[in-house]
């Protein structure tokens, strides 16, 4: 036998024959500081022909996926590769029907109205299905999956796009946990004043509080892949907050005199809260960490990732549409950022509703948490043994209530985190899913692109850049505008 030692990118031209390349399939492939090794069948030949009788391997390797015909990188604490497409397709819907929808209505509707929100959300759908399916098909690439969102950016880009893309992502990903920590915080308080109204449960204990419930949630879900059941639940915690948001609002909507449904604001103000608003839109649709959740889905990895995204797309939007638009017709331009305290009806009924937004949230945190704990757990927490020996379970304990302890505490000191989160969503959610989603398409298909095809993903790089710029000076004005009314550590 032969071990043919080459760049990855050069490993199927150096196998001389059909039969070399037929072989190398047969065999592990082991990647090697950056090398590839591919064992095929010794012919005899020249001196020119490297002879051996083993393989070589480093202390990173990769796994040959049995029947996909291609590598997945090995060098991760958590599964890959191991869930059906349905069940990335829970995840990805629970991260769209998070309690994030009760304040749609309020944040977004309010602010275009009608016709540009209702048009908005529709063209928001569509655009997202397109990049992310994009970046779907891109997954495998160079004879290997690309685990990560940085790896696939480093690969194509090389080691400055790696960091960049790794950092954009990982700050999107830490506002959005602590955007979690700040709702499940909200629907405690909201829970308990439906009983009390004496004020003497602020909103930063309701964080307080949220932050060690996710953080005892954490220590007990070591991946991604092991939610499992924990889906089945968070969907149906969802529909019992859309439900009850839906019902009463509809209820309410149809007692209630004639709302009104004008933009509020100056005509400044609507320019800039419609920029910042087409931004939330997209935040309402996409996770930023689409190669993370494609990592963990059973090969065929592209097919199922597709159904995925449709299941996401079709069946996984309409709860909330439903509770959007209902919303915003109940109650017009008085709709509260957070629809359940618009809401009238039994107390019991709505108490339901916030326990059931709160114990979600909890959930679909540890989803968007994954790929920093990822990191966590490959570089420093790899551990012999099961994933509940005292060791991991420690380490978990250690690592990521450090990690949650931040996010509770910048939870509880920006409780109107929404601002800055708009403009984690213009520099970070756009780039990530549309700029670099069109452009790494662009560069990895570009011999299979028609020249239609081609100004297509160009035009999509340009328009989403100068969105970007647009959306981040709106989101900035917008965070010096409310600085101006609100408080660190704020009761709102």
């Amino acid at each position: 036998m032969n071990i043919l030692r080459v760049g990855e990118r050069s490993l199927m031209k150096a196998l001389r024959s059909e039969e070399d390349r037929a072989a190398a399939c047969l065999f592990p492939i082991y990647s090697t500081d950056g090398e590839t090794a591919a064992l095929v069948p010794e012919r005899g030949g020249g001196e020119d022909e490297p002879t051996a009788t083993g393989i070589e391997v480093g202390e990173e390797k990769a796994r040959f996926q049995e029947g996909a015909g291609i590598e997945a990188s090995d060098d991760t604490a958590h599964k890959i590769s191991h869930d059906p497409w349905y069940q990335v397709a829970f995840v990805l819907t629970t991260g769209v029907n998070s309690a994030y929808v009760l304040g749609y209505s309020g944040s977004i509707m309010v602010s275009l109205g009608w016709i540009a929100g209702t048009a908005g959300f529709i063209l928001a759908a569509a655009i997202s299905l397109h990049a992310n399916t994009l970046l779907a098909h891109i997954h495998e690439v160079g004879g290997k999956r690309r685990i990560r969102y940085r790896d696939l950016a480093g690969y194509i880009y090389g080691r400055k796009m790696y960091l960049l893309t790794w950092g954009l992502q990982y700050v999107n990903l830490f506002m959005i946990n602590t955007g979690f920590i700040i709702l499940a915080g909200e629907a405690l308080k909201a829970m308990y004043v439906l009983y009390r109204d004496d004020n003497a449960l602020k909103l930063p204990y309701c964080i307080a509080i949220a932050g060690f419930v996710c953080a005892l949630f954490a220590f007990g879900i070591p991946h991604l892949s092991a939610l499992r059941i924990w889906l089945g639940i968070s969907t149906f915690l969802s529909l019992i907050y859309i439900i009850v948001a839906f019902v009463l609002s509809l209820r309410d909507g149809i007692n209630t005199p004639p709302r009104d449904y004008s933009i509020p604001g100056s005509h400044v103000n609507k320019i800039f809260t419609t920029i910042g608003s087409v931004a939330s839109l997209v935040f309402a649709y996409n996770t930023g960490m689409l190669p993370e959740i494609q990592a963990t889905i059973k090969p065929p990895v592209v097919q199922n990732m597709e159904k995925a995204l449709w299941f996401q797309f079709t069946v996984g939007i309409l709860p909330l549409f439903a509770v959007i638009f209902v919303g915003y017709w109940a109650y017009g331009s008085s709709t509260s950022t957070y629809l359940l305290n618009s809401v009238s009806g039994p107390t019991w009924v709505k108490a339901m509703a916030n326990i059931a937004a709160f114990f979600q949230t909890v959930i679909a945190l540890h989803i968007f948490a994954s790929p920093m704990y990822e990191y966590l757990d490959t570089k420093y927490g790899r551990g012999k043994g099961s994933a509940f020996s005292f060791h991991n379970v420690s380490f978990r304990v250690l690592v990521r209530g450090g990690y949650l302890t931040v996010n509770t505490f910048v939870a509880a000191l920006l409780p109107f985190l929404g601002d800055f989160m708009s403009l984690t969503g213009a520099l970070s959610v756009f780039p990530l899913t549309f700029v670099l989603a069109n452009h790494m398409y662009l560069t990895v298909k570009n011999n299979k692109l028609s020249a239609f095809q081609k100004v297509w993903h160009w035009l999509n790089v340009v328009g989403f850049s100068c969105l970007v710029l647009a959306a981040a000076v709106a989101a900035i004005r917008l965070i010096l505008v409310d600085s101006k009314t609100y408080h660190l550590f704020a009761d709102l």
